[in-house]
């Protein structure tokens, strides 16, 4: 798919599995091989300074590998963040659907992930719909906060044109109010939509929650009610056997002499 219309390509996808594991790989190649050749030297030489040598190189080589490891790791996950900032950017620009949320889950709430997981365990379809309003969420934050931003650009330049007394500030002044209310009803408007989206959230996590809570009341009153109606069997039974305990006692004792 295109990455100007803001979709997910194979390359992306690829891209983002191997800056995952990259960091793992370039710690592991940076700190064992060395060692592991001096490794082996000091277990093949014959001689005791030989392998004194080989053993005390091995020891800095992993130290220094480590340590180069650790730089070349720093500067992939500075870059992987970067890269995941562009790509969110990218996937938000014709606004994020319910599969791209995977790749938002840093900008949810710990309370969102975690109702997402519990959400995912109890009821698929009601995941699915969790999903779409998260991302009906995620893309009103972002318009809100992208709006905020353009709007206190549009106020300096305003501010820095009240300072040139011409004709032409006049009418840049003019055109820079028209956008300043342009992006103030933008704003207005997603704020509205993330409103909504806030409560549709609640709603399902409470209708997840209702049913769950009833689910487990339900089988527990089911246990009690099959235990209420055990009681009275086992309480004759256990009444049956002292009876013929007593009887048999009874007998007993006429029996004997």
């Amino acid at each position: 798919m295109s990455q100007s219309q803001g979709k997910l390509s194979g390359k992306d996808a690829t891209t983002a599995r191997l800056l995952k594991i990259a960091p793992w790989i370039a710690v592991l190649a940076a700190s064992l091989p060395a060692p592991l050749v001096f490794l082996v030297l000091f277990l093949t030489t014959t001689t005791t300074e030989s392998a004194a040598v080989y053993l005390l190189l091995a020891g800095l080589s992993l130290t220094l590998g480590f340590a180069l490891g650790v730089v070349i790791a720093s500067i992939l996950l500075i870059y992987r963040r970067r890269w995941l900032s562009k790509l969110r950017d990218r996937l938000a620009s014709d606004g994020i659907t319910a599969n791209e949320v995977a790749w938002f889950r840093s900008e949810l709430t710990s309370a969102e992930r975690a109702s997402l997981a519990e959400i995912e365990q109890s009821n698929p379809l009601l995941a699915d719909a969790y999903l779409e309003t998260l991302a009906n969420r995620l893309t009103a934050s972002r318009i809100v906060s992208r709006s905020k931003r353009e709007m206190l650009r549009v106020e300096r330049q305003i501010n820095r044109a009240r300072t040139v007394r011409t004709a032409e500030s006049e009418s840049l002044q003019q055109e820079l109010a028209a956008d300043h209310e342009r992006l103030k009803h933008l704003q207005l408007q997603a704020a509205d939509h993330l409103a909504k989206a806030k409560t549709r959230l609640q709603m399902i996590e409470a209708t997840s929650r209702r049913k769950l809570t009833q689910g487990e009341t339900d089988l527990m009153m089911q246990r009690l009610g099959s235990a209420q109606d055990q009681l009275p069997l086992v309480l004759e039974i256990a009444k049956l056997e002292q009876q013929a305990l007593l009887e048999a006692n009874a007998d007993e004792s006429l029996s004997r002499p």
